[in-house]
């Protein structure tokens, strides 16, 4: 009977230890897992590819400085190539076999969308590099969002078209998740700045000449100006497609654009591109008094000197994720799940790539309009646009 007792009792503790360490939220002691889902190879990897390098070098950084709390995190990257199929099978792999404590990403709004609920439903947190608005509005609970919001995007390039004295516009969008919400709104934001969209187009993603598109909405002599919308290489095709057609017109792009290697494959057509973005881009160029400033000549150099490139908008979205993670672990002291999502969702003044990021129950974004800038490529370099 003693015995028997005794084998209960070691039972129980085994189901015991076993409970806690596979309860969500419950981290081991001296790692914090954290998983990511980036887009490192195919057409979205001008995204994926700069955030995975970003927030390997961060968490290399703070692991070398002893990493949050006393542990260190370990970082699971799982490569999606922007499959949304593919991320939503990582996602239940992070969640229910690998028990992250978040997971970051994914590097398009596809997917997010794709696995939002997934994350809700797991009560695991998502910090998405995704930038439609839809990600977190309405809001979900355990999903937050670093790129700044489409709508704002939307407005300054509004603002601008009202400066320039520009009314009727066509819209161009790819079929992605990015460019459908980009697309919905522009359409419907336009009327509030007087803008009319005489002409709207959505092309495949997977295009490589849009010369047709570009042909059929050149042919309506209304149109002042183009906006494209999206993140794919088509990017560079649409402005090709434009400059070989011999239309000149202002081109807009989404804050999409922010990658060197966009004006790269344009060359020479991507001369005059107007865009929304953060400062990242032109930090050099800001003011010592901005606040960014700082930061951003850090990671910027940081980043060039590990690999090589120029840093893009995108690898500061992967850069946020990681610091914001970090950031609300330290403030909750803790790697319970429900205290970090709590300190997330309570961030205040916290100095980004994208911006000065202020959270709140009704803002799981933390960006205001004040956060884009208006920039144009001159000379193949991203500049101020101040005309």
């Amino acid at each position: 009977m003693k015995k028997l007792v005794t084998l209960s009792l070691s039972v129980l503790t085994l189901w015991a230890v076993s409970l806690f360490l596979y309860t969500p939220g419950i981290v081991q002691a001296g790692e914090i897992k954290v998983g990511a889902i980036l887009a490192e190879t195919g057409g979205a990897s001008f995204l994926g590819g700069p955030e995975a390098r970003s927030m390997r070098m961060m968490v290399d950084k703070i692991n070398a400085d002893g990493g949050v709390l006393g542990k260190k995190i370990k970082l699971i990257i799982k490569d999606s190539g922007a499959n949304p199929e593919k991320a939503i099978s990582f996602a239940k792999q992070l969640i229910e076999e690998e028990k992250v404590l978040a997971i970051l990403g994914p590097s398009t709004s596809g997917e997010t969308m794709k696995i939002k609920n997934i994350c809700e439903q797991g009560k695991t947190i998502l910090i998405s590099c995704g930038a439609a608005e839809v990600i977190v509005n309405p809001v979900a609970k355990y999903v937050f969002k670093t790129p700044q919001k489409d709508s704002f995007a939307v407005k300054k390039i509004f603002m601008e078209m009202n400066k320039m004295g520009i009314s009727k516009i066509a819209v161009l969008a790819g079929n992605t998740g990015f460019g459908k919400a980009g697309k919905a709104q522009l359409l419907k934001i336009a009327p509030e700045f007087n803008i009319d969209v005489v002409a709207s187009e959505v092309y495949d993603k997977k295009a490589t000449d849009l010369s047709a598109v570009v042909a059929k909405i050149k042919a309506n002599k209304d149109i002042q100006a183009v906006v494209n919308w999206s993140i794919v290489p088509a990017q560079a095709i649409v402005a090709k497609n434009m400059r070989q057609a011999g239309w000149e017109v202002p081109l807009f792009q989404s804050h999409g654009f922010g990658n060197i290697k966009y004006v790269e494959a344009a060359g020479a057509a991507a001369e005059g591109i107007i865009f929304p973005a953060g400062r990242l881009l032109v930090a050099d160029t800001l003011p010592e008094s901005n606040p960014q400033k700082a930061l951003l000549q850090q990671y910027k150099a940081d980043y060039e000197k590990a690999f090589s490139e120029t840093a893009s908008t995108f690898g500061g979205h992967g850069y946020d994720a990681i610091m914001i993670l970090a950031e609300a672990i330290k403030a909750a002291g803790s790697t319970d799940t429900e205290k970090v999502r709590d300190a997330i969702e309570n961030l205040q003044g916290f100095v980004g790539t994208g911006g000065i990021f202020n959270f709140s129950p009704a803002d799981h974004n933390g960006l205001d309009i004040d956060a884009f800038t208006m920039l144009t490529v001159k000379d193949g370099q991203f500049v101020l646009y101040d005309k």
